[in-house]
């Protein structure tokens, strides 16, 4: 398909638009501070109502479309019309926020012979183009996924067409001496200063794709686009300064929720990574990542125990599942709530679009599925109240641990719910980031629960 007829699609009048639903009367008095996270959009251009179920999408590969309608299908990457009344929702919201955080992945999940640099740059630009005209007052903080690049994942350690253009595409968002970082590396750092208080607050974009295990370019290197090096010194400026900063990215660190001893990123990398932000704990008031399409947290713990880091995985926008998978996710994105003056958060509001209603009504009703500390019962989302949550989650029949998978998969109707193995994979990538630790724990799951085969977990 042509850069043309992305266009053209893109700029199609849709038949419905987004229908904000209030979230009720819980109270915000102690949130000073807002700020939305969205990510993992992924347009697929290509999306449009046949009967021949196989050709809705270039996304599905193929594989029938399960049941598809405006808003999309759980075999497609998202139509247009989904991502738009995404961003319509926010805009119509009324909530008083600071900023938007946006985690990466424009383009959709298809053959590479499919996209291009150029439809690549063109899908980023006009995503870019959909949040800047529907929400022209918002400073908007993003990141680079590992499909905003072609070929998908192989993200460079120098100059390239695409950080050049995308640069030019977040202009308005950032200063140039972030925009300088990015145009060589993909990463920036930029201060955000919250009125009325005297304390500012880093933003820290990592392009984790660099760190990614199928970047082939990376592979033998020790430090990216001398990433590492960079954020080290941003932080330990960030200490002199008395900066506290919030960590953007794509890829997380840690271990995937979903199967057995895989870590998200190249394992060197992630314990690097992990070492780096165990040392600024004291900096570092929150991580913020997308990638697994899936609704997660993580406890970054010392080399005691010692909770010091809060880690969130939002949801995809997309719905998209391969066809040999049972589960998939309806599309999502949330909003946090920080103290303005310590930048601790302190609550978590995720919004989420029943797609299957929504493709009924032709009416896509976004709502509010779960405030994080009412759901879990936790006074905030500190690093101690992340861990506590965890060991509750460990107990038989944890009812917080049922609610957690249902939200994992933004209320997708799972055929098999969780059994034990699903549950001690997920436990285990949540309260350990790093390799030794995480394996310790799968491994005393193994042991307690008398499991001699180990198939389940791998």
């Amino acid at each position: 398909m042509s850069s043309l007829s992305v266009w053209l699609i893109l700029l199609a009048p849709l038949a419905t638009l987004a229908h904000p639903v209030k979230p009720g009367d819980y109270s915000k008095q102690e949130a000073s501070g807002q700020f939305w996270h969205i990510s993992d959009l992924h347009l697929d251009f290509s999306y449009h109502l046949t009967d021949d179920h196989t050709k809705v999408c270039l996304s599905s590969k193929g594989a029938n479309a399960s049941s598809p309608g405006i808003f999309g299908d759980f075999m497609c990457d998202s139509p247009y019309g989904l991502i738009l009344s995404a961003i319509q929702y926010i805009n119509a919201s009324e909530q008083k926020v600071d900023f938007m955080i946006w985690t990466g992945d424009s383009p959709p999940h298809v053959p590479v012979k499919e996209l291009s640099t150029k439809l690549v740059i063109d899908v980023i630009g006009n995503m870019t183009s959909t949040i800047r005209s529907l929400l022209p007052d918002m400073l908007v903080f993003p990141a680079l996924g590992n499909h905003d690049y072609w070929p998908q994942d192989q993200l460079p350690v120098s100059g390239s067409e695409v950080y050049t253009a995308v640069a030019e595409f977040w202009k308005p968002w950032l200063c140039e001496e972030a925009l300088s970082t990015f145009r060589k590396g993909g990463y920036y750092s930029q201060i955000f200063k919250s009125n009325g208080t005297s304390h500012p607050l880093r933003i820290i974009s990592l392009n984790t794709n660099l760190y990614y295990s199928p970047n082939k370019v990376t592979f033998n290197m020790t430090d990216p686009a001398d990433q590492f090096q960079w954020l080290e010194e941003t932080l330990k400026l960030s200490r002199q300064n008395n900066e506290k900063a919030y960590v953007i990215a794509h890829v997380p660190i840690g271990y995937l929720p979903f199967t057995s001893f895989t870590a998200a990123m190249e394992y060197k990398f992630n314990e690097k990574l992990v070492k780096i932000f165990r040392t600024y704990n004291d900096v570092i008031a929150g991580q913020f990542y997308g990638h697994t399409h899936r609704d997660s947290f993580m406890v970054v713990l010392d080399e005691k125990d010692k909770p010091v880091g809060s880690a969130f995985v939002a949801p995809a926008v997309t719905p998209i599942k391969s066809s040999s998978e049972k589960e998939s996710n309806n599309p999502g994105f949330r909003l946090y709530q920080y103290d303005t003056n310590s930048y601790s958060l302190k609550d978590l509001w995720h919004y989420y679009l029943n797609l299957t209603d929504a493709n009924l009504r032709k009416e896509a009703l976004w709502k509010l599925e779960y405030i994080m500390t009412t759901e879990y019962n936790i006074k905030d989302l500190q690093p101690e109240s992340l861990k506590e949550l965890v060991l509750r989650f460990r107990k038989p029949q944890s009812v917080e641990f049922q609610n957690y998978y249902k939200n994992y998969l933004v209320n997708f109707d799972s055929p098999d719910g969780c059994n034990t193995a699903c549950k001690e994979r997920q436990v285990c990538a949540i309260q350990y980031v790093d390799g030794s630790s995480y394996l310790d724990c799968l491994l005393d799951f193994l042991k307690y629960d008398g499991i001699q085969d180990s198939s389940n977990f791998l």
